[in-house]
Parts: C-alpha cells; sequence; structure tokens
C-alpha cells in the first residue's frame, strides 16, 4: 500500500482527538511530501543530524517533534524549531532545554519520559522520581519550557496483556500527576504513548498521542 492508503487505514481505526505523529527517521524527503501531501503535519525525528538536515527543505508548516534520546549538547541545534521535545528523562537536559529556549526567545514544550517497559535499555523517570521533580522549587524556575505531558514506551514483547497493563499503569500516573501538579494548567494534555506494533491498544489505554512509523513509510531506509 501507498503512504496515503497506509494513514488513511490508521485514522480509520483512531478517533479523530488522537494525535497522529509520523515517524520519518531513516525515510527520505519525497517521502515525507507523501505523508504531507496526506494532510499530516505532524513529523517526528529522533537525531538531531538528520532532522536539521531535513527541516530547511520541507514546508514550514510542520511541526516537528524530537523523539529520541536527546543529549544536551545537541539541543541548541534544534530548539529555534522543535514544537515538542518527546523524552525528557532528566533535570539536566530540562534545564539546557529551558536555557536555549531562553535564548532562543521562546518557550519549548516538552514531555517527561516514565520508564514503564522491562527493558534496561529503555529510558525515562522512575513514578517516585518524577514526583521528586515536580515536587522542586527547580521546576517552578525554568519559564521557557512547558510540561505539556507524558510519554512512555511499553515493553517490545508479544504479550498484549503486559503491555496493557505498562500502559494503563502509564495513564493512572499521568492522571495523578495532572491532579496533584497541573489541575489548573490545561497545557498539560498529552500522553504520548504508542508505536506501529501496539498503538492500538495504546488508544484503547488512553493515549493521546501515537507515534508511528513502519506502518506509514514501510521499513526503515538505513
Amino acid at each position: 500500500m501507498s503512504v496515503l492508503q497506509n494513514i488513511q487505514e490508521i485514522r480509520k481505526h483512531i478517533p479523530t482527538e488522537i494525535k497522529l505523529v509520523c515517524v520519518s527517521k531513516f525515510h527520505p524527503e519525497a517521502t515525507i511530501m507523501e505523508a504531507y501531501n496526506a494532510g499530516e503535519r505532524n513529523f517526528g525525528e529522533s537525531r538531531v543530524q538528520e532532522l536539521i538536515s531535513k527541516q530547511p527543505n520541507l514546508p514550514d508548516d510542520i511541526q516537528w517533534h524530537f523523539i529520541g534520546h536527546l543529549q544536551r549538547n545537541k539541543i541548541k541545534n534544534i530548539i529555534s524549531f522543535v514544537s515538542l521535545i518527546h523524552g525528557v528523562d532528566s533535570l539536566r537536559v530540562l534545564k539546557e532545554i529551558n536555557r536555549q529556549a531562553e535564548m532562543a526567545g521562546r518557550t519549548v514544550s516538552c514531555l517527561l519520559q516514565v520508564h514503564i517497559a522491562e527493558e534496561e535499555s529503555k529510558f525515562g523517570f522512575t513514578e517516585s522520581e518524577l514526583i521528586d521533580l515536580l515536587s522542586s522549587d527547580e521546576i517552578a524556575e525554568l519559564k521557557n519550557t512547558s510540561i505539556s505531558g507524558l510519554m512512555g514506551m511499553a515493553t517490545y514483547t508479544n504479550d498484549t496483556e503486559q503491555v496493557r497493563n505498562e500502559f494503563r499503569t502509564l495513564k493512572k500516573f499521568f492522571d495523578r500527576v495532572k491532579t496533584d501538579f497541573f489541575a489548573e494548567n490545561d497545557s498539560f494534555r498529552e500522553l504520548s504513548m504508542g508505536m506501529s506494533q501496539d498503538y492500538h491498544i495504546a488508544v484503547e489505554e488512553g493515549s493521546t498521542m501515537i507515534r508511528i512509523g513502519t506502518s506509514i513509510f514501510g521499513e526503515r531506509e538505513y
């Protein structure tokens, strides 16, 4: 199937309010334009070098999501145009985003990553670490970042019940964080969970944003 047909198929199975982030990493600009011409505007990249090489050549109204593990020394390269940084997993990274955003004269939206998977290789805060961070005075001082929600990645497994339980746990934690820390803050509203292999489950468990690559673009072109 074509990129257009793949997107239409996904859209048939998700509610209209779910944000679809087309994960375009390792795919060429021409392929990204197929999704753009199908009406998509949210695109996700996980490598700074790849993102900064593509961004100038593609339409200005694309909302770029950085979805990979972000190194502090590379934040300055994307800060002027990135729409949402997924996967912020430390206060040090958050502070550097804030510092670079202040110099760029803008406020940058971020999602805090929670570790919900069994794999040690996945990044993210534990629940207690995140509660400690949100309870601290330091986070209140970061005026050029906006905490827009949480994100998490489930264990890569065929055990759908495990995946469901991990997503359900994250949704419960999201609701708790919203109530305890962001009750008056409308900008805290995104729960980014679900990828090509598990987005159906994620949507059922309360995701507001899914990150889809392979199911749209096919296998990656390395």
